[in-house]
């Protein structure tokens, strides 16, 4: 299969190229084919959310497993009452302040969205991203597109469509290429179906931002270990993610005993002839003498650790490095979603050091 690509930008987007390239992508969608892309977390691989088939594709295409939930992404907020058994009060509350927007919101779902698109479930998974050329392609489609990230099930998720290409080129029918994605980690999601609201997956909205919209927000920390017969209730639950191909381990504790410590580490790489490379950020990226150092950002601003986290497992991945190690970031905000993704990358693989050594 050949896989076209077209670039959209804030320069052609409106051209009348850019729409028909996004209407051609939208019927591909509609006769149950599959197209990538851009939203403002990361490329999502779109398929028809209410044609079981089309889910079937998604999950082929992905090497993803079945019962891993897919998210369905809608245009306009009256197209969430057809697809889910009632709206609660906290949905209406939670759209008002963050859709579009990197959110997702878990519903009871009606008998119009098909189980293999919930992985069996008996609840959906939706948001309305923030990005003009998802908008329209959802649009284009007929209004209900499923879309997990775009990249083989385990790999970290493409945040440029290059990444997509190298993961999916060939499996899918188009490409539409939006350049970087703005955040870089996949939507916050929130179960809404239980007394109260349970976050199931942190990223760029935190608790705190939806506890001031909805008072008491609980966070699920349990993770379902693998083989475990507990349906995910979303995606990213059960499976390992994220993870580059080289083996990662995330170094905690105060920043001189990590420096040393991850120092300790790429000389012992060094004497079995192996290819190490760091994760660190302005404050210490200097300080490390790996044979890659990729810079993260700014300690005290972690979204930008956010963006370009995906972006640096890829790039490992193309130097061939055989170790990785990274800085642990903080478990508040948005840090606690980077901190998420990296564990789920390095299979929880994480050492704690202190100043003592001990």
């Amino acid at each position: 299969m050949n896989t076209e690509i077209f670039k959209i930008t804030d320069q052609n987007r409106k051209t009348a190229e850019a729409q028909k390239a996004i209407e051609k992508a939208g019927k591909i969608l509609q006769n149950g084919g599959l197209a990538a892309f851009p939203t403002e977390t990361v490329y999502g691989l779109g398929g028809d959310a209410l044609n079981p088939e089309s889910s079937r594709k998604i999950y082929a295409a992905k090497g993803r497993p079945s019962d891993n939930p897919l998210i369905v992404h809608i245009c306009r907020w009256e197209d969430l009452s057809p697809i889910v058994k009632k709206i609660p009060e906290t949905a209406k509350r939670l759209a008002e302040v963050f859709w579009p927007g990197p959110l997702t919101m878990i519903l009871e779902k009606s008998d119009k969205v098909p189980k293999e698109t919930t992985g069996g479930l008996s609840t959906v998974a939706v948001r309305m991203p923030d990005d003009e050329t998802a908008l329209s392609l959802i649009r284009a489609a007929g209004g209900y597109v499923a879309a997990p990230s775009a990249n083989l099930s385990g790999r970290p998720s493409p945040t440029l469509a290059k990444y997509v290409q190298e993961d999916l080129g060939g499996r899918i029918e188009m490409i539409l290429d939006g350049g970087q994605a703005c955040i870089g980690l996949e939507s916050t999601i929130v179960d809404l179906t239980e007394e109260v609201p349970v976050i199931l997956r942190p990223g760029y909205i935190t608790r705190e931002m939806l506890s001031k919209v909805l008072g008491e927000v609980e966070v699920d920390r349990a993770i379902l270990p693998e083989g475990s017969d507990a349906a995910p209730k979303a995606p990213g639950m059960k499976y390992r993610h994220y993870a580059p191909k080289a083996e990662l381990t995330i170094i905690a504790g105060e920043e001189e005993a990590v420096v040393n410590r991850i120092n300790e580490l790429v000389r012992e790489a060094e004497k079995r002839g192996l290819r190490s490379g760091v994760i660190a950020t302005e404050r210490t990226a200097a300080r490390y003498s790996a044979d890659s150092v990729k810079n993260a950002g700014n300690r005290d601003k972690e979204e930008t650790a956010a963006k370009e986290l995906y972006r640096i497992l890829r790039e490992f991945d193309g130097e061939e490095v055989d170790l990785i190690y990274s800085e642990a970031f903080t478990e508040n905000g948005i840090g606690q979603a980077v901190m998420n993704r990296l564990l789920k990358a390095a299979g929880h693989r994480m050492e704690e050091v202190s100043s003592d050594g001990e």
